[in-house]
């Protein structure tokens, strides 16, 4: 691949994709709306933009053959908040693959465009959108555009629906996590997928108590293998037992399904401070 571009570059996740994409592509372009990190690979260079600007999109995805879409507010906000980087972002980004002729963009979705599903319910990749936030929203809205820009104007779409991409400090996240090991697998497997078209796939490990099932998706070969069960009985126990009737715990949107419209969901997540 000659050219791959990573938005939201300067974000935790971001940054762990930066090194090994860097290895699928002779030439990496990352960008964020911040300032470029202090030191970049070989084969990067950094571009300073702001999602919310279509020329500056259409200007960054020049000659590429692929885009990585992880910048957006990474949080529930009040939806003026949300609306320029998460959803007109969205759309430029999408608008962007398809005037220069992008073949695919591999999204950063999240489990939060089907929040309030329940998690006993094992949904599959088909599930109906049933969003638990405006940032659970914007992802609603991303997926629809990637399938609109595939079915009228053929650019390939990989929507990843991450559950948490953190540590493991919950007993959410028994079931919900996500390793960055297996994060660089899924992306890589986005990425290097022949045929894709528009796929849904979730992003969670090989967790015995994965809430979701990604059958439907195998044709992406994501075979996750971390598992978050060694950390069950310590969190269990440590969390107590839990209110079945709170949609907080039984629903995947966790804390997100149960916070006001508008407010964060991350500050009720009780993750490491090294996960934020």
């Amino acid at each position: 691949m000659k050219k791959l571009v990573l938005t939201g570059a300067a974000g935790r996740l971001g940054g762990v994709l930066r090194e090994p994409l860097s290895r699928l592509c002779d030439e990496l372009v990352t960008t964020d709306i911040l300032d470029a990190p202090d030191s970049l690979f070989a084969n990067e260079r950094y571009v300073q933009a702001d999602l919310g600007d279509l020329p500056a999109m259409i200007s960054l995805l020049e000659g590429a053959d692929m885009v990585v879409h992880f910048g957006a507010i990474g949080d529930e906000a009040p939806f003026e908040t949300l609306l320029k980087p998460n959803f007109i972002g969205a759309y430029n980004i999408w608008e962007a693959a398809y005037q220069n002729k992008v073949r695919r963009v591999v999204y950063a979705s999240s489990i939060h465009a089907v929040g309030m599903h329940k998690k006993t319910d094992f949904i599959g990749i088909d599930a109906p959108h049933r969003p638990d936030t405006f940032y659970g929203l914007a992802k609603c809205f991303a997926e629809d555009l990637a399938s609109l820009y595939w079915d009228k104007r053929g650019v390939e779409a990989v929507c990843m629906r991450i559950l948490s991409c953190a540590q493991v400090t919950n007993s959410r996240a028994v079931g919900s996590w996500l390793s960055y090991d297996d994060l660089i697998h899924l992306v890589e497997q986005a990425i290097t997928t022949p045929i894709t078209g528009f796929s849904i796939v979730y992003g969670v490990s090989n967790n015995d108590r994965a809430p979701v099932d990604n059958a439907a998706a195998s044709h992406l070969g994501y075979r996750p293998k971390d598992n978050a069960e060694p950390f069950a009985k310590e969190i269990y126990a440590k969390d107590g037992p839990l209110d079945p009737l709170d949609p907080g715990n039984s629903c995947h949107g966790g804390p997100f399904a149960i916070v006001e419209l508008g407010q964060s969901g991350v500050s009720l997540l009780n993750l490491d401070p090294e996960d934020t």
